[in-house]
């Protein structure tokens, strides 16, 4: 699982009960999945398709540092299937998982199209990053 994108909890991302809406932080794994298929693919016309369960863990509190964890798990003809963790950047502790994520490649029209890809195309799994 490679942890790139870290994210401070600001008084802007909390809810009503003061912990990090979740709302949010499903914008941010969204925005971090579709870049990181992106870049695997080689195509920047990539659509988010299907999200599975999404478990929240627990929550994160206005200052906390949380990091999002993307790893590629699977390789369709025209899709890459994604598995996410959330976790807090200081403890450690989980705050969300979600097992699978499709996205699907498509072109200027918005058609699925053939990626041509079978394997993870870059940066080395480092669980310490």
């Amino acid at each position: 699982m490679n942890f790139h994108t870290r994210k401070w909890v600001k008084p802007e991302d909390l809810n009503p009960n003061g912990s990090l809406f979740g709302g949010t932080l499903l914008r941010w794994i969204d925005e971090e999945a579709v870049i990181y298929a992106i870049v695997q693919l080689g195509n920047p016309r990539v659509v988010t398709k299907f999200i599975s369960e999404i478990n929240f863990v627990s929550s994160a509190q206005q200052g906390d540092i949380i990091e999002l964890g993307i790893k590629a798990t699977d390789f369709g003809r025209t899709s890459i299937t994604l598995t996410c963790q959330v976790r807090n950047k200081i403890t450690r502790k989980s705050i969300l998982t979600i097992d699978r994520m499709v996205f699907v490649n498509v072109d200027e029209q918005g058609n699925p199209v053939p990626h041509g890809r079978t394997a993870i195309t870059y940066a080395i799994e480092n669980d310490r990053s």
